[in-house]
């Protein structure tokens, strides 16, 4: 099985963080237009990687829920042009204010 790496070189192992960046084109044309504009939604958010495939490619899945009790979801595979792995301790509320803090006083 190849290993995955997010597109700056690190490796993204099942259990990673990773913000999705962008999906391919031939992936979004390929879909009805309302599951299009859902999988489209995924750009830009963090979503954990809970398989990869054997050949190297992280997947992650989103789901919506709709009134009723009903819901579904889609998962993607992703390159690694299309992912950055997410630094955990940066997702964590008030890292970023400790952070300004200790840049006060210099």
């Amino acid at each position: 099985m190849l290993k995955p790496k997010d597109k700056n070189g690190r490796p993204v192992k099942v259990g990673a963080k990773v913000r999705v960046l962008a999906l391919s084109h031939k992936l979004i044309d390929s879909l009805p237009d309302d599951e299009a504009k859902n999988v489209r939604s995924m750009v830009g958010e963090v979503f954990k990687v809970y398989e990869i495939d054997k050949y190297g490619s992280p997947w992650v899945e989103k789901s919506w829920h709709l009134p009723g009790g009903k819901s579904f979801s889609h998962s993607v595979a992703l390159e690694s042009r299309e992912m950055e792995l997410v630094d955990e301790k940066a997702l964590k509320p008030g890292k970023m204010k400790s952070r300004a803090r200790l840049g006060r006083g210099r």
